[in-house]
């Protein structure tokens, strides 16, 4: 089974960049699809970014443009890159993965960004 932990939050201007990092243990990462969740305070949890085993990539429409989302099964990594960044993304993002064999979902334990105006 996969464990996964997040890295890379932290306080930041608006404008300004942050690289988000997610560590996977397990020999299977490389045929997990990986996600990038977000929850701001008061709200739902909203999915921001998906990468597929394959590597094909899904964006939230109001982070296209700004944000990336990569993996490196060599590392057992994955990773969002979040550029432009503006108040209204500050929340606790978490790494999600999804197992094929049994569509089993692992989480992370979380990482805040905070963006200032």
């Amino acid at each position: 089974q996969v464990q996964l932990v997040e890295s890379g939050g932290g306080l930041v201007q608006a404008g300004g960049s942050l690289r988000l990092s997610c560590a996977a243990s397990g020999r299977t990462f490389s045929t997990y699809t990986m996600y990038w969740y977000r929850q701001a305070p008061g709200k739902e949890r909203e999915l921001v970014a998906r990468i597929t085993s394959s590597g094909f990539t899904y964006y939230k429409e109001a982070v296209k443009g700004r944000f990336t989302i990569s993996r490196d099964n060599a590392e057992n990594t994955v990773s969002l890159q979040m550029n432009s960044l503006k108040p209204e993304d500050t929340a606790i993002y978490y790494c999600s993965g999804q197992s094929p064999a049994d569509s089993s979902v692992r989480w992370g334990q979380g990482t805040q960004v905070t963006v200032s105006s």
